[in-house]
């Protein structure tokens, strides 16, 4: 149950809630809330990009720091599926360009008081050359209506189950898998476990794809849990699969 002040808080509030703009090489970042969660703006300069939670080829994910906060049990971050993005050294990174909203969800330690949101967040930024950005910004949570982040949480992958996908990774070889999808995708990005990487490359058949073990911590083997994310016509989705040995 609210208290009066907490109520009057939330009827207080403004139809839309924003942190001052955080100036940074070739961009700027604020925090936005509404009454389901808060998120990160990052506006960028024509022609620069930012980084996915994996980078791709090259690049450095966005981290955070919400350790100011007051009244927070947890904020956890999403991420809008991403572009493929060549690179002029013939890399591709996967990130986001013009600019990109990362829906923030947040939990109050005490359901009846507002969320005082701090967040210090490092982000890199690339044109012809990569340049560490930092924001910072507060925020109070909830807050009113915000259509950015309404699109923002609209372009997050759904979780589903793989079964749901067709995803079903067969294994080739000590170090080779074939994964195949119902359906080919518009994209597909593959997470493995830290210290892992395993190359895809899609297939002459559009739903399948060569996965090959390229590295790997010492010791590790399979079986590896891989997360996909898949885009299609209906948006994007994401679930896990195992790559087995044979």
């Amino acid at each position: 149950m609210l208290t009066r002040a907490a109520l009057f808080c939330l009827l207080a509030a403004p139809a839309f809630a924003a942190s001052d703009w955080s100036p940074a090489a070739k961009s700027r970042a604020r925090l936005l809330a509404d009454a389901q969660g808060a998120g990160l703006q990052i506006e960028l300069a024509p022609g620069a990009i930012t980084y996915w939670r994996d980078p791709g080829d090259a690049g450095v994910p966005p981290t955070f720091d919400f350790a100011g906060s007051t009244n927070l049990a947890s904020a956890e971050v999403d991420f809008p599926a991403p572009e493929r993005i060549p690179e002029p050294d013939g890399s591709v990174a996967f990130g986001y360009r013009g600019g990109v909203v990362l829906p923030i969800r947040v939990t109050a330690a005490d359901p009846a008081k507002p969320v005082r949101l701090a967040a210090k967040v490092n982000y890199a930024v690339c044109e012809k050359i990569c340049l560490p950005a930092r924001a910072t910004g507060e925020i109070v949570w909830p807050g009113g209506a915000d259509a950015a982040l309404g699109e923002a949480r609209a372009k997050v992958p759904r979780p589903v189950a793989a079964e749901a996908l067709g995803a079903i990774a067969t294994p080739m070889g000590p170090k080779a898998w074939r994964l195949c999808l119902s359906a080919a995708p518009r994209e597909l990005f593959l997470e493995a476990p830290e210290g892992v990487w395993i190359a895809s490359r899609r297939g002459a058949d559009a739903r399948c794809y060569a996965l090959t073990w390229q590295q790997a911590p010492e010791g590790a083997k399979p079986p590896f849990a891989v997360l996909l994310t898949v885009e299609d016509a209906e948006g994007a989705s994401e679930t896990k699969v195992t790559l087995a040995d044979p």
